[in-house]
Formats: C-alpha cells, sequence, structure tokens
C-alpha cells in the first residue's frame, strides 16, 4: 500500500534525530538528480508565482541592500 504524505510525516517523526538528519540529507541530495531543464524549469515557474503575487499585491517587493542588512544582522 501507498502511503500518502501525512502518513510518511508520521513515520519521519518517530525517527531518532541522527536518522531524520540522514534523512534530509538523503532528500536534499536526491534533489539534485533532477536535469538542468527541469531545474530551470521549476525557477521560472517560481519566479511567474512570485510576480503574480506582487502584482496582486499579495507580496511587497524589498531592495537588496534591505535583504543583505537583514541576513548580516541574523548570523551575528
Amino acid at each position: 500500500m501507498d502511503m500518502g504524505i501525512k502518513e510518511i510525516e508520521i513515520e519521519i517523526r518517530k525517527l531518532d534525530l541522527k536518522d531524520r538528519a540522514t534523512l534530509a540529507k538523503w532528500l536534499i541530495d536526491s534533489l539534485d538528480e533532477l536535469p538542468e531543464s527541469e531545474i530551470e524549469a521549476l525557477w521560472v515557474e517560481e519566479a511567474e508565482r512570485r510576480l503574480r503575487l506582487f502584482e496582486k499585491g499579495e507580496i511587497e517587493a524589498i531592495d537588496g541592500k534591505t535583504v543583505v542588512d537583514a541576513l548580516r544582522k541574523s548570523l551575528r
């Protein structure tokens, strides 16, 4: 029987920290298996989604300097 994402999440939460970390690394590494064209298509899709949200006024643009300043502050 195939498990749904919710059932998988429940099972993952039962794992100890080391096993969850191993699984997380494997999942992240598995993303590198996508062909470059598919990765690019996903980024285009995400950029278009963000543009639609911006045009609807659901999100606002933040200038680069503000973002960098916030990142630097969070790393201190």
